[in-house]
């Protein structure tokens, strides 16, 4: 089995950008830490992060299977989830949006701030009512929760009632 974990915009600068609010554990440290924890469940974790829109867009269709693999190209097969950080696409991308919702794939969207008690234009989220569930505020053991919920629900297939 094998799950994507997808950032966007910006993320790439995790450990050097607002280290107030971000914290200071790279993009790259997370990654390792994640893989570390699928590996030990039997998972595959595929990575991949841009600041562009459509390259996050084909990730989601490859993830999905409804789009060519792309050799050495994350992800490298069709996977059972999705963990998504879209960043400041969050608040502003209808193409990311119609994505999630085209395809058939659960998607959990992370975000390590607590984007409602930022700044107001952050309170919404235009992905949000298309996912299978949002992680907010929790740092980065977000994205341990969410791949924890991944693996629980759609490798393992327990659900907690």
């Amino acid at each position: 089995m094998r799950i994507l974990l997808l950032n966007g915009p910006n993320l790439n600068l995790l450990g050097t950008r607002e280290k107030e609010v971000y914290g200071d554990i790279s993009l790259s440290n997370i990654e390792k830490s994640l893989a570390d924890f699928a590996l030990n469940e039997k998972v595959d974790l595929d990575v991949f992060q841009s600041n562009i829109e459509g390259e996050l867009v084909d990730a989601l269709h490859r993830a999905a299977g409804v789009k060519d693999l792309i050799p050495n190209i994350s992800p490298f097969g069709s996977c059972c989830a999705c963990i998504f950080n879209p960043g400041a696409f969050t608040h502003t991308s209808v193409a990311l949006r119609d994505a999630v919702a085209a395809i058939d794939l659960p998607v959990y969207e992370v975000h390590i701030s607590n984007v409602l008690t930022r700044e107001d234009f952050r309170h919404s989220s235009i992905i949000g009512p298309e996912v299978s569930g949002t992680i907010i505020g929790f740092g980065v053991e977000g994205y341990l929760m969410a791949l924890r919920t991944a693996i629980d629900r759609h490798v393992k297939g327990i659900n907690f009632l």
